[in-house]
């Protein structure tokens, strides 16, 4: 009857030490962390395919400045 008296831990009291960590919140950093990976992944792939875009462009530029004309001169 230790507790009855007022003995011993309340009702209702923490334990002392660590709380035990929620799954949920392992889960949510580690969507996190994947999101991010993700996010650079796609911002280094817009960037492919921006320099791919202008490296297109600047060819496209030389073809047609270097194609030779109706005389079979170049024009440059």
């Amino acid at each position: 009857m230790a507790a009855a008296a007022g003995q011993g831990r309340p009702s209702g009291a923490c334990r002392a030490g660590r709380t035990k960590a929620d799954p949920r919140d392992r889960e949510i950093a580690k969507l996190k962390a994947e999101k991010a990976r993700l996010e650079a992944g796609l911002a280094k792939a817009r960037t492919v395919i921006e320099v791919q875009g202008r490296l297109s462009a600047l060819l496209d530029q030389f073809a047609t400045d270097s194609a030779p004309n109706q005389n079979g001169e170049n024009t440059k």
